[in-house]
């Protein structure tokens, strides 16, 4: 039986062919990993002790089904995979390498149905010859030839990523959010809010879900006295109206930490050497997420919502109270 060392180094080894062919690995957790470069094996016809030169292609002998690589994996390279799990073999283990053109989906079969119970997984025959040369003087020459020309799944993700990026203009700026509804509400606060309600106010920082430092005025913040920006509990955005002397305190909440009570407190702590004063709003994208929190907003703070642009909600006691024209 192999020893778990040799099932580790025979993995590590996938996961680099795997990287070299441009799957994305970076973002997959270990486990996923792990599993991706087991199935890679098993539909390679590999077990630990045997060479990458041993790797099979598209052979009528070795077209494995879902179940089949769960049982390779068992049998050899140590998984204790339920066959019932085989549908995580098409959604997730083998799914960037089907995408990639590494792995041939319905080998022998191309019109087989997704739930086609005869069709089974392959090594497409060009990946195959580069596999077989790892390990070997060839393969750094080889590699170049065979990927020249191509567009990795890396590139391609990376090129959906750049299309799916969120544009927000702060004066003569242009900055990118990553995608998320989170940064769409921050985007909304910085084109519709501000312009509303912030009485010229600009912008001094935001930060992105990626980049928490995304746009940064640390010399307009350092005017305020405000607190050292690196701290780790920064609100989304901080804008300052000069002519008000009012700086914006702004969270964009999606799924977490509206400004409650003890949110509002903390704030409080970390600005209390600023010589604006403080206004703090939490910003939602719809009423239905402000529902959800609407019994946790702190008192004397204010609520804006993204489909209702033109309107806020005061937590504020007294102080707008009386007739509205």
């Amino acid at each position: 039986m192999a020893s778990k060392a040799q099932i580790d180094a025979l993995v590590v080894e996938a996961l680099e062919i795997l990287r070299s062919f441009g799957i994305p690995l970076g973002q997959l957790t270990k486990r996923r990993q792990i599993k991706m470069a087991k199935a890679f094996i098993a539909v390679c016809g590999l077990r630990s002790g045997m060479r990458w030169t041993s790797t099979k292609s598209d052979d009528p002998s070795h077209r494995l089904r879902s179940r089949q690589i769960i049982t390779w994996m068992n049998t050899y390279l140590g998984e204790a995979i339920s066959s019932g799990s085989y549908d995580d073999i098409r959604r997730k283990d083998l799914l960037l390498l089907v995408e990639a053109g590494i792995v041939l989906r319905a080998a022998g079969n191309e019109e087989a149905a997704t739930n086609d119970g005869t069709r089974g997984y392959a090594i497409n025959p060009e990946f195959a010859a580069q596999i077989r040369k790892f390990g070997t003087g060839e393969w750094a020459t080889s590699l170049d030839s065979l990927m020249a020309g191509k567009e990795t799944l890396v590139q391609v993700l990376d090129q959906r990523r750049q299309l799916a990026m969120i544009p927000v203009a702060i004066g003569g700026t242009e900055i990118f959010f990553s995608p998320g509804v989170h940064n769409q509400i921050q985007k909304s606060v910085i084109e519709e809010f501000l312009p509303s309600f912030g009485h010229g106010a600009k912008v001094l920082y935001v930060g992105d879900t990626e980049d928490k430092y995304l746009y940064l005025d640390q010399e307009g913040l350092d005017e305020l006295g405000f607190f050292e920006i690196g701290h780790e509990k920064l609100p989304d955005v901080l804008a300052y109206s000069k002519g008000r002397n009012w700086l914006f305190v702004i969270e964009a909440v999606h799924s977490a930490n509206p400004i409650d009570v003890m949110r509002k407190r903390i704030l409080e702590q970390l600005t209390e050497e600023c010589e604006a004063d403080i206004v703090y709003v939490t910003a939602f994208l719809d009423r239905d997420s402000f529902k959800k929190f609407s019994g946790e907003i702190a008192w004397e703070t204010e609520v804006w919502i993204s489909e209702d642009p033109s309107h806020m909600i005061h937590f504020n006691g007294d102080k707008f109270l009386g007739p509205h024209k």
